[in-house]
This record gives C-alpha cells, structure tokens and sequence, in this order.
C-alpha cells in the first residue's frame, strides 16, 4: 500500500508555496509542479486548493494539467515505463510490447499498478528511431526489443522492488 501523502504538513508545504507565487505573474506552473513534487500527482483535490489559493478558475487549471505531460492526475509507480509509439517503434512492434507489458503486470495504460510499484505510458517519439522499438524504465533506455524481452525486464525491476 502507497503511503499516504494527504497530510496536514503537505498541504502546509503547498500552501507555503501558493503564498510564495501568489500575486506573480505565471504563478500556476510553479505552484503546479510544487503540487506535483509533493503529493506525486495533481488529483481533483489538489487541484481545488490550488485554485482556492490562487484564485485561479479550476477549469484553467485542470486544463493545463490535463496538456502538460508532466503533470498527472494519477501517482506514479515507483518504476515509470514508457513504450514508444512513434512511427518507427509502432511499425517495428511495440505495440505488441506494450500490450504485453500491460498484462504481465496487470496494468492499463496511463495507471499505476494496485501495489504503486509500476506505472505505465503510451510515449510518443523518444528519439531512438534506430533502435526501435524502444522502451524505457525510469532512466533506463531498451532497445530492438521482441515481446519475449519483456518478462526479463520487468524481472530486473521486481527484483528491485523486493529488496
């Protein structure tokens, strides 16, 4: 189980920060990725007190964390995979992998597992075309990879996780 980041010194800590930006121009970015480093995603919940603190629309908000990929409504997984779907990794299989990932750890694409270990995107173009298809796990780049890479993969990072 995740612990849990809904505490009162969080929310002080992102309070902290709407009163350090509030009143500047371009003050939702920073107090967005304040938000984002403390509690590890931008749910509604967070989303609301922001707005409140900086009276700032929630629609406003909700739209830029909704564009900008590195927001997310959803925590993250202790290991963050990315599958590329750009056209040279899509042409050479990824999807095959990525649909294989998705079972393996019984995770949908753009979730988190139920036991917060891994997380799991559809990315677009990484800028590894030769060697695709390309996949990554944190900062971890794999490349001219086959469905039966997978398995071991993923093995490497629930070995880590069992430590």
């Amino acid at each position: 189980m995740a612990k849990d980041v809904y505490t009162n010194d969080n929310y002080e800590l992102l309070n902290a920060a709407i009163e350090k930006y509030k009143g500047t121009k371009g003050a939702l970015m920073p107090v967005l990725h304040e938000g984002q480093k403390i509690f590890g995603a931008l749910p509604l919940e967070i989303q609301q007190f922001i707005s409140k603190g900086l009276n700032v629309p929630l629609a406003d908000i909700y739209g830029v964390v909704t564009f900008y990929s590195q927001f997310s409504l959803e925590p993250k997984g202790e290991n963050h995979i990315g599958v590329c779907l750009g056209t040279a990794c899509y042409v050479k299989g990824s999807q095959a992998i990525i649909d294989r990932i998705s079972r393996d750890l019984n995770v949908k694409i753009g979730c988190t597992s139920e036991n917060g270990k891994f997380s799991l995107e559809a990315t677009r173009c990484i800028g590894a075309c030769g060697l695709a298809p390309v996949l990554t796990v944190n900062e971890d780049v794999y490349g001219r990879l086959v469905e039966a890479d997978v398995p071991g993969i993923l093995e490497k990072y629930q070995e880590d996780i069992d430590k």
